[in-house]
């Protein structure tokens, strides 16, 4: 609990201090490869300022690993940056189809979370970018553990497609805060 709770604590002052970038929202995004812990550390800083999350996952697809962008851009946030209602269809991983709509409302904090969700196309429009940095090994196993055993040549071709993007990208040198997913 000590080194998590230090690194929240950190990372809620640096939210505090910053600047709206998207019209009146702070969007922080928690960026990282699967299985780094994002979601975890999404849900806590969600808690702190009551906010929204956003979860790529919401968009991306076995099948569409990467290339959802634009649904995210339209949905979320082109309509937060005019500071009008964010409305997303979630896709569901295990109906394979969209499913419910959520509704996002302009100012606060807004908390985007999933593989590239700091990607270049946002980042003029981040209050703060963190990374999440875990080792391969524990990542692939925790995503065994929440998907099956099944489904590892989906997961190996997930991380050779992200391992891509994170190449391209440079996104974590990008970050401004990188924080340990093993505790």
């Amino acid at each position: 609990m000590g080194a998590r709770t230090v690194v929240l604590a950190e990372i809620v002052a640096r939210v505090r201090a910053s600047e709206p970038q998207l019209g009146s929202t702070k969007l922080v995004a928690i960026d990282g490869p699967g299985g780094a812990g994002k979601s975890t550390l999404a849900a806590q800083l969600a808690r702190e300022f009551d906010a929204p999350v956003v979860p790529t996952d919401s968009f991306a697809s076995w099948d569409n690993t990467l290339n959802w962008w634009p649904r995210l851009e339209t949905e979320v946030l082109e309509p937060l940056g005019r500071d009008a209602l964010a409305r997303y269809q979630r896709y569901d991983w295990d109906q394979r189809g969209l499913a419910e709509w959520h509704e996002i409302a302009p100012g606060g904090v807004v908390v985007l979370e999933g593989v590239s969700s700091s990607r270049a196309a946002v980042r003029p429009r981040l209050s703060l970018s963190i990374w999440v940095d875990t080792p391969r090994s524990l990542r692939l196993t925790r995503g065994l553990e929440r998907d099956g055993t099944s489904a590892l040549p989906l997961w190996e071709q997930w991380m050779a497609d992200e391992d891509t993007h994170f190449a391209a990208d440079n996104t974590r040198a990008h970050a401004d805060l990188i924080i340990s997913g093993t505790t």
